[in-house]
This record gives C-alpha cells, sequence and structure tokens, in this order.
C-alpha cells in the first residue's frame, strides 16, 4: 500500500465520529437513517453513526429485492446484531417489477438503477418518520469515477465516507471492529446474480486508488504516473471516468438570472444565514 493511502484509524474515526454528530445537530436532529446492504461502506457509515449518536440513534434499513443474495441480509443482520441498531426490512420487490414489467427488455444497468432508486425513496421516507438525517455510505473511489446511482446510491444529506478511499474504508472498518466476513468479501452493488464492482470496474481498488492518489489528490500528470509503472490505457481510462461522470458530483447547475444565485453567488452552510 503507497503510504499516501495509509490512514491514521484513530485521529480519522475522532473526526468523522464528530462530523456526524455535528452535522445532524446543527438542524435540530439527533437521528440517522441508513440503507445496510450487507456491505463494507454501508457497515462503517452505521458504525460511525453509533458511536456519534448512541445506537438507539440509529435506524437501519434493509431493502433486498427478489434476486438479491441471501449474504447480504446475512451480513447486515450480523452488524445490527453487533451494533444494537434499530432496524426494518422492506423489500423493494414490489416498488421495482411494475416498473420493469412496462419494458421487460430494458437491461440490468436501467434494472440496477431502479432498484437504487427506489431504495433511496423507501430511506427518504422513513428519514421523515423517524425525523432523521440520512447518512451517505459512498466512498471517494466510487464518487470519482461516477461509480454510483444519481439519486438513488449516491443521494444522502450527509456523507461521511466521501473523503475515503475504499481501501481506506477497509482500514476503518478493521479498527472498528466491523465483522470480518463483510470486509474480506469481494465488493458488490448485489444488482444482479455474481455481480461485482471489481469485475465491472475491470480494475481492483487497491490499484484504481494507488492511481486516484496520486492522480488527484498530488494532481500527478500522464507522463509522471507513467513513469510510476501506470500503464496508458489505464490512466486514460480513470481520467476519462473522472472527467465524465463530474456532472454526478455537483447539484443540478441553474441558469444565472438574478443576483443572487443557488450554488453560484448563494452558497452557504446549513447552518448560516441569509
Amino acid at each position: 500500500m503507497l503510504p499516501q493511502l495509509k490512514l491514521d484509524a484513530v485521529a480519522v474515526a475522532e473526526l468523522l465520529t464528530g462530523f456526524i454528530a455535528q452535522e445532524i445537530g446543527k438542524i435540530g436532529l439527533s437521528r440517522a437513517v441508513i440503507g445496510l446492504s450487507g456491505g463494507v461502506d454501508s457497515a462503517l457509515s452505521a458504525a460511525l453513526s453509533v458511536r456519534a449518536l448512541g445506537a438507539e440513534n440509529v435506524h437501519c434499513v434493509m431493502m433486498p429485492y427478489s434476486g438479491s443474495s441471501p449474504d447480504s441480509i446475512a451480513h447486515a443482520e450480523l452488524l445490527i446484531s453487533q451494533l444494537g441498531v434499530r432496524s426494518e426490512r422492506v423489500d423493494i420487490t414490489p416498488l421495482v417489477d411494475p416498473l420493469i414489467a412496462l419494458e421487460p427488455e430494458m437491461d440490468r444497468v436501467r434494472r440496477g438503477n431502479i432498484m437504487a432508486r427506489a431504495r433511496m425513496i423507501v430511506l427518504y421516507d422513513r428519514s421523515s418518520r423517524e425525523r432523521a438525517l440520512v447518512v451517505g455510505t459512498g466512498n471517494k473511489t466510487e464518487m470519482m469515477l461516477g461509480y454510483s446511482t444519481l439519486f438513488g446510491d449516491s443521494a444522502c444529506a450527509i456523507n461521511p465516507l466521501g473523503d475515503l478511499y475504499k481501501t481506506q474504508v477497509w482500514q476503518l472498518s478493521e479498527y472498528l471492529d466491523i465483522p470480518d466476513v463483510i470486509i474480506r468479501k469481494a465488493p458488490s452493488a448485489d444488482l444482479w446474480a455474481g455481480q461485482t464492482d471489481e469485475a465491472e470496474l475491470g480494475f481492483t481498488y487497491e490499484r484504481i486508488d494507488e492511481l486516484l492518489v496520486q492522480m488527484v489528490d498530488e494532481r500527478q500528470t500522464d507522463t509522471q504516473l507513467a513513469a510510476r509503472g501506470f500503464d496508458a490505457a489505464f490512466i486514460s481510462s480513470i481520467r476519462n471516468l473522472i472527467r465524465r461522470n463530474q456532472f454526478k458530483r455537483m447539484p443540478p447547475v441553474i441558469a444565472k438570472v438574478g443576483f443572487r444565485t443557488v450554488n453560484a453567488d448563494f452558497r452557504y452552510p446549513r447552518d448560516w444565514g441569509v
């Protein structure tokens, strides 16, 4: 592992715990809602939220589809038991299948996007019911590559993991005693049988993170990256993904008409005045 990716887990856990408590507290709330997939990212967000708010103030929602892996629920339930959080299970099949039935020939990417957005409908409904904020689970690697569904798994009120690369998520999860079976399993969005993140991306997370930390954080040029042993096609592929998916990392662009335009001239943190 590159030294740049080595995490001070103690310090980062403290920082992210404070971030969750402060950002939720700023708007007068004290609870979090998290979609628990059985994967390491959502497990880490849940563990951090428990540290910040207490187990009684964290509500985890499991949202399987009819084709989901049984391991996903088993691993989610394992974490729920370990953390002692409140939880529920909502089957999204009745939400998803009627839309797919309108166009049965749609490809599995479109189907996966429908599942991701259906899950977010459930989470925001529970957010309203629980008077809680939706805590995100997307890591920096996914965000940089656009490996997420807009208004689906990328949607949230706050995101404690968005500046952690995937390999750093694994490190912090080990420090916080996330079950080993969750940390070690192949990362997957579980959108169809046998799907894995790395098979879709074509590279391992370790190799992607080694490139990203030098390309993004250190702003190395393609020539410099090649001199450090990265293949030119790999560099080009990752850089193109970053560029092509910039729109997913931004709020909707608003046409400027007046003097103070949202996200252009009117850009205040959530706790500031007008």
